[in-house]
């Protein structure tokens, strides 16, 4: 008789990839499973030097576990689906999501009066919070901070030119380390899939697909598409300060959307209420909708040919 099939996990070896890993780990077991995990480096990872839209590559977080199910060394691949891009690399496959956490953005402050001055410094290497930051706060500096959660947070800590850094709070929430100097940003719009762990597999593996398929929660799935349907379709990725959010009541779908430009200065909005059955196109049509207002697209081919090939770009 067959012995029953190990499901090898490839994942980063950042404290919150494991904690996002191991919640897809747990899940799998629960069905009668037997995982294991797989640690892999990926570049973004590695390369800690330039921020992340300066990387000019798509998928920093992912590719290397992409390969690692082309060669085998996995089955599955755990990623926040924020960080995937909206194209899938060959024979990939997005099998399953887990219940999404919170998608807002939060910041840690020294000094909560802060928000209310006209100067401070805010560390964030997101153009998309960028941007958001810039529109509200038009005579704050930003400036690029990388690493994962805990290196941030000792930066953050450690600088004394810094007065904000900015987080996903799902991160921080995982990893218990949100604190009363915490504040929930309700005003920003955040990245599209923010908050949702996916799980990845190979496109030919029909019995990984349905295994993960028993793990799938419907309605996070359902928001994370339509999300990364209107990045796709305004062609956006980690370089591009394009914000979504999918909301899901009874059978109802609510979706905000927006583009802004890097400096904040400008900005296009799209917000609309649907039935859940329009669920397969709704973020197609959001982008459109957006693509209508005069100037959205000459922002938006703007964005696509800005270069950040030298420091003067990030000023």
């Amino acid at each position: 008789m067959r012995s029953p099939r190990t499901i090898r996990i490839a994942t980063r070896s950042s404290p919150l990839a494991l904690w996002q890993a191991n919640a897809v780990k747990q899940q799998l077991e629960s069905t009668g499973k037997k995982c294991e995990l797989v640690l892999i480096e990926s570049t973004g990872d590695v390369q800690l030097t330039q921020p992340i839209y300066a990387l000019g590559i798509t998928g920093v977080f992912t590719k290397q576990l992409d390969t690692a199910l082309v060669n085998n060394q996995a089955d599955i691949a755990v990623h926040s689906l924020k960080d995937v891009p909206t194209q899938l690399a060959e024979n990939m496959f997005l099998s399953a999501v887990l219940e999404r956490g919170a998608y807002e953005d939060v910041v840690l402050v020294k000094d909560k009066e802060i928000l209310n001055s006209t100067e401070a410094t805010i560390a964030t290497s997101s153009l998309r919070r960028r941007a958001q930051w810039l529109k509200k706060y038009p005579k704050h500096k930003t400036v690029p901070i990388r690493g994962n959660v805990q290196t941030r947070l000792r930066k953050f800590e450690e600088a004394k030119d810094i007065d904000v850094v900015v987080f996903a709070k799902a991160g921080l929430e995982r990893l218990n380390l949100l604190t009363e100097n915490t504040i929930t940003l309700d005003w920003m719009l955040p990245a599209a899939a923010q908050g949702i762990i996916g799980i990845v597999c190979r496109d030919d593996d029909a019995e990984m697909k349905e295994i993960c398929s028993s793990i799938n929660h419907r309605e996070s799935f359902i928001a994370g598409f339509v999300e990364r349907q209107f990045l796709k379709t305004l062609l956006g990725g980690c370089s591009v300060p394009i914000s979504a959010l999918a909301e899901i009541s009874d059978n109802e779908l609510e979706f905000r959307g927006s583009i802004h430009a890097y400096d904040g200065s400008k900005y296009f909005e799209v917000h609309r209420m649907m039935l859940l059955t329009e669920w397969e196109t709704s973020g197609k049509e959001s982008a459109e909708k957006i693509l209508e207002q005069a100037g959205a697209k000459e922002l938006l081919e703007e964005i696509k040919n800005k270069k950040w090939n030298d420091e003067s770009a990030l000023d």
